[in-house]
């Protein structure tokens, strides 16, 4: 895995994306059916505010399975084999403009029941952290066209 393509995931979030993914697919699908259907009986589709709010639930809902079905197809599993070098699935202390930050880098999906902010390796901070080591300093451009400068102050590979 290139540290900015794919998703890196642990086993666990993988597990528990995956189940989520099977329970939208196979249960939460004939749910929104029905429940369509139901709505769709009640009569007059245009005032029908219940059979509008189940089609948004479906929409939501298939939108849901997509993202999930992407996450899983493009999933990196497994341990981070970590050397000091940051890389997804590394907590970072930094020193941003000045302000001490601890964040992982890595998906949101990992650090779920964490108390740590995530910034993917895409994001502009993510990238310019990638492949430094505690000690060193990069900086980025914010979306505002500001650069920010960072200090890495520590690294350590996410525990869980």
């Amino acid at each position: 895995m290139t540290e900015t393509t794919g998703t890196w995931l642990t086993q666990e979030a993988y597990d528990r994306l995956q189940a989520e993914y099977d329970d939208l697919v196979n249960v939460g699908r004939a749910a929104i059916a029905k429940e369509i259907d139901e709505r769709r009986q009640e009569g007059d589709l245009k005032e029908n505010g219940g059979y509008h709010a189940a089609r948004d639930e479906q929409a939501k809902m298939e939108a849901r399975i997509e993202e999930l079905r992407r996450k899983l197809a493009n999933a990196h599993v497994g341990e981070v084999q970590f050397d000091g070098t940051i890389a997804a699935g590394t907590v970072v202390t930094a020193s941003v403009m000045g302000r001490e930050m601890r964040f992982l880098v890595g998906s949101r999906e990992i650090a779920e029941g964490t108390d740590l902010d995530v910034f993917s390796a895409q994001s502009p901070l993510g990238a310019a952290l990638i492949g430094l080591k505690a000690g060193e300093t990069t900086s980025y451009q914010a979306p505002n066209g500001k650069e920010i400068a960072v200090e890495v102050i520590s690294a350590e590979p996410f525990g869980g």
